[in-house]
């Protein structure tokens, strides 16, 4: 039993320097590989581009939100909108049309 007792020793201490070992060679392996670090790294400038996209389109949503309330609430931003994008008139108005002096 003496030989079985020290060889299991000589095993309990082996087994955690083999662990260590097998993770000292894997984790840079893993870490530098293409699907490691660097995808981490372009994932997180990926993130980062997103996020700024997001900031722009909230801004552009509240914009719209203050537009929308500005039309619903206010007849004259309507009126605005109608004349400047639609070349529209009211009844009692009339257009005069100059040509060019040749």
């Amino acid at each position: 039993m003496s030989s079985e007792a020290s060889a299991i020793r000589a095993l309990e201490r082996l087994l955690p320097m083999a662990v260590l070992g097998v993770a000292f060679v894997s984790v840079p392996l893993l870490i530098l590989k293409p699907e490691g670090l660097p995808r981490m790294r372009l994932l997180e400038k990926e993130l980062a581009q997103v996020d700024a996209e997001n900031t722009e389109l909230r801004r552009d949503v509240a914009k719209l939100r203050v537009d929308v309330a500005d039309l619903r609430d206010n007849p004259a931003a309507v009126e605005r909108i109608a004349r400047s994008k639609l070349g529209l008139l009211r009844r009692s108005e009339v257009v005069f049309q100059f040509g060019k002096r040749p």
